[in-house]
């Protein structure tokens, strides 16, 4: 059988391998703390869930529009313009989780050869994406600057050029949990309208978020024709099973966009849709409640790693925190998990050696546990 070359360019996921390997541990009854999630342990707030039985119950279990239901795409248009954001429903396209929006915005705009411009660390799926759509990847390393980009606009400038197509901002960060700074949002806006770049800003953090202000790119002075704003339902609300996102974008982004979308995933699920909305207007609470107990375990989680002499970059949103390891991070996050049975992710993943990934979506006793086990086994 020939397979394709737009998948011979993927590699294979590091964190499956992870994932994989911690599942053949606990399948000999080993104990794992599994701190390589990339979810809330949270379960989906009651009136949500309830919202999407009573959607089922009232017969929404057939095709929606394409792009969504009115009612969701009207309240993500909202929720927008409640951040400063000049959307309206017809720039929505509602998705089967953030991933697909971010899947069709990569199919809509970048041909073969294009130059994709990624901060590292970054998210695994934006450098899959690119290559499945036959861009050409350069990275900006943000590591020396403790990850955060306002430092590093010289070298983004010295990457951005006329030749750039599109670049990927992603605040609060995963794998870092930085958050950009209004300054540096702006001198993405300058290099952007300078160069004719369009900016994806991958959102799905935003209200995961521990002080400092959230900047929405698209709100920025002439960056609402060139930016496709990404976000969704898993992190905030806990959904991430429902598989709920959206992308929104200039009318013709999402014209272009949707012929993308109405021939892959026809529309997002019904009855999720339903709860989707009932999440966006009737969550502040109980997103307050799960968002203050991860700044409480980010705390306690820094303060266990400053007991063993582990000075790491204090994450300000998202519920993941960068370790320093070894250089050679994929053999010391697999033998960290052969021998303490913690799970983590090795930076190289998101394109940075000498890191692992810890996601504190954990309790408190799994935290400690992880900490005193990879300190026991000389790992700290």
């Amino acid at each position: 059988m020939d397979f394709t070359d737009r998948v011979h360019r993927v590699e294979p996921s590091a964190t499956l391998a992870v994932s994989n390997l911690a599942s053949e541990l606990e399948a000999e009854g080993k104990d794992v703390v599994d701190l390589s999630v990339g979810e809330p342990d949270f379960d989906t707030p009651k009136n949500v869930k309830a919202a999407g039985k009573d959607a089922m119950d009232a017969g929404h279990t057939g095709y929606t529009p394409s792009n969504g239901i009115p009612e969701l795409r009207g309240a993500i248009a909202e929720k927008l313009q409640g951040d400063g954001l000049d959307y309206e429903a017809g720039n929505v396209i509602v998705t089967p989780g953030a991933k697909q929006a971010l899947f069709e915005t990569f199919q809509t705009l970048v041909d073969e050869g294009d130059e994709v411009v990624l901060l590292d660390p970054a998210w695994v799926s934006y450098e899959a994406q690119a290559k499945i759509a036959g861009g050409d990847l350069n990275r900006v390393d943000l590591s020396p600057y403790d990850f955060q980009l306002e430092p590093a606009l010289d070298d983004l400038a010295a990457a951005v050029s006329d030749d750039t197509e599109l670049l990927v901002v992603n605040s609060p960060s995963n794998p870092t949990g930085a958050v950009y700074s209004r300054a540096a949002m702006e001198g993405v806006r300058d290099l952007a309208v300078e160069h004719d770049v369009t900016v994806i800003s991958d959102e799905i953090y935003q209200h995961i978020n521990y002080g400092p202000e959230h900047v929405s790119l698209a709100g920025l002075d002439g960056m609402f024709e060139r930016t496709v704003t990404i976000n969704g339902f898993s992190k905030a609300y806990a959904m991430t099973g429902w598989r709920l996102g959206y992308l929104a974008g200039p009318e013709d982004l999402v014209s272009q966009a949707g012929k993308v979308h109405s021939h892959s995933v026809s529309s997002a699920t019904n009855f999720v849709q339903h709860a989707g909305v009932e999440a966006i207007r009737n969550t502040d609470d109980a997103v307050e409640e799960m968002v203050d107990a991860f700044e409480e375990r980010r705390e306690f989680l820094l303060d266990l790693f400053d007991d063993y002499g582990k000075d790491l970059p204090e994450p300000d949103g998202a519920f993941y925190a960068m370790l320093p390891v070894d250089e050679d991070d994929q053999t010391w996050c697999q033998d960290a998990l052969k021998d303490a049975h913690v799970a983590t992710v090795p930076g190289s993943a998101f394109g940075t050696p000498g890191y692992a990934r810890i996601s504190y979506a954990a309790s408190k006793e799994r935290l400690q546990e992880a900490v005193d086990r990879l300190a026991a086994e000389g790992y700290l």
